[in-house]
């Protein structure tokens, strides 16, 4: 312990900031003999252990003792370098840097290496260090937690939203993926494959959109999709379309979160219903609802909606440190299956920054490690700048350099998405035509594990519901399914 006294207060390599429960001059959980033992395997027999302790523990400041770090880091210096570790290398790397005689000279490293007899049971040291360097991790952090619920500067959501995420990364922060052999791979793959063909499992969530779902296969989990659109062509009552399919229409139900920065619950809640209803939310107030007929069938579709589990948050200018915190906290109590946010630019980072176009790439970014991190689809919408509008004809059609910002949207998605259809066509039309539909399209302009093309739809504005122009999917098609039977057989 003098020797770690004296290395703090002479050497200045101290790499953790006084926190309040360090003031109370308690100990912070470690374990002296194992962090003792895993230097002195690397010394013993550093080849082998060296690794195992990059790959398990990353770097020196998983040691309490100060004395252990400064030597754990002229180990790992010597290794970077590719030069022999032996007492001899780390002392005259220890002692270029002067601190060979703080940490109690040649004898402690010899001390050390002689502590134990053999390295067979390293990984289950290096086990032991990371279970307690975890552990003080957290107090700093609970710590900080602290101080910046002390902090006059910021909203208390935004407060809680940072503590949530930090306690987070700590928790999955540290998860090591092991390495497998390629056999296991092939074997659990061949499974998979297997129940796909099967069709015991689905790669993705569908849409409800079949035509869509066979080009994208479906809403995959860690994937950020984009469903961009300029204003008023009907990118939120697709994606309350598709969220209906989800939670209701298909096969197995899911839970959908729904970030609403536009529009109110109650706004998408009634739109959802009068949608489930095929009743037009304008009949409300002209004059023209049929109490009979229409408000049974409102009754009616309330009772569908109530079994469906979507989580609705309308919080306006949400901030995307915000967002993950709370999709973290749903997907923890209610295993939600996916995320969708209405719309990215009306977005917040939370932090000062000059520069939209660096704020909507936080933001970006930020959507697309919520995606990775819940493995679970997030779906986002966006807009469209006002180029598309310049052109006329095929050209009119959105590409990707039309999405508002969107160097850092096009670089993070997966998938991108654009609606696309003519607003004038709904002008000046009758009631009887509209009830048909206007036609109206999914453009698939990216694709990063699939192919790309463009899906048509029937739109029905009275009602804000978009239909798949195919009436049936191919799992209602039994010739079909038979035909695809033989062609597998066949090939």
């Amino acid at each position: 312990m003098a020797a770690a006294e004296k290395i703090e207060k002479t050497a200045g390599i101290r790499e953790r900031s006084i926190s309040p429960v360090q003031a109370q001059e308690r100990p912070q959980p470690h374990d002296p003999g194992a962090e003792r033992a895993v230097l002195a395997s690397m010394l013993l027999e550093p080849r082998p252990c060296v690794d195992t302790f990059i790959e398990k523990l990353g770097s020196e400041k998983v040691f309490y003792s100060p004395a252990f770090r400064a030597i754990g880091r002229a180990i790992l210096e010597l290794q970077k370098e590719d030069k022999g570790i032996d007492i001899i290398t780390v002392a005259d790397r220890l002692s270029r840097e002067g601190r060979l005689e703080h940490i109690g000279g040649e004898m402690f490293l010899l001390d050390i290496q002689n502590s134990i007899a053999t390295t067979a049971n390293m990984e289950e040291w290096c086990r032991i260090v990371r279970g307690y360097s975890i552990l003080r991790e957290m107090i700093g952090t609970c710590a900080q937690s602290l101080e910046k619920c002390y902090s006059p500067d910021k909203d208390v959501e935004e407060i809680v939203g940072e503590i949530e995420s930090d306690i987070y990364n700590i928790r999955h922060g540290h998860t090591q993926p092991e390495i497998i052999e390629f056999s296991k791979y092939i074997e659990e793959t061949f499974r998979q494959v297997e129940k796909i063909i099967m069709n015991q499992v689905e790669i993705g969530i569908p849409t409800g959109y079949c035509d869509l779902d066979r080009l994208i296969i479906g809403l995959k989990p860690g994937e950020m999709i984009v469903l961009a659109a300029r204003p008023s062509i009907g990118k939120t009552s697709l994606a309350l379309n598709i969220v209906r399919n989800i939670a209701l229409k298909a096969s197995k139900s899911r839970s959908v979160a729904f970030f609403s920065l536009e529009m109110t619950a109650e706004q998408l809640t009634r739109r959802l219903l009068c949608t489930e209803a095929g009743v037009s939310e304008s009949r409300f107030y002209d004059g023209s609802f049929n109490k009979k007929g229409e408000l049974m069938r409102l009754t009616k579709a309330a009772g569908t909606l109530r079994n469906a589990n979507i989580f609705i948050d309308p919080t306006s200018g949400i901030t995307i440190a915000e967002l993950s915190a709370k999709a973290r906290r749903l997907k923890m109590k209610h295993n939600i299956d996916i995320v969708v946010i209405d719309y990215l630019q009306l977005m917040k980072a939370g932090s000062n920054i000059d520069s939209r176009q660096q704020e909507v790439a936080e933001i970006s970014s930020g959507i697309k490690k919520l995606a990775k991190d819940l493995n679970i689809p997030v779906l986002v919408l966006a807009q469209l700048n006002r180029e598309v509008e310049k052109t006329s004809g095929k050209a009119s059609k959105p590409r990707l350099s039309h999405l508002r910002e969107s160097g850092a949207i096009e670089q993070d998605a997966d998938i991108v998405v654009f609606l696309h259809r003519d607003r004038d066509e709904t002008k000046d039309v009758s009631p009887e035509v509209l009830e048909k539909g206007v036609d109206a399209e999914l453009i698939v302009e990216k694709n990063r594990n699939g192919a790309t093309g463009i899906v048509g739809l029937k739109f029905i504005p009275q009602i804000m519901e978009f239909r798949s122009n195919s009436r049936y999917s191919d799992e209602d098609n039994p010739a079909k399914n038979d035909n695809n039977s033989m062609n597998r057989s066949g090939q």
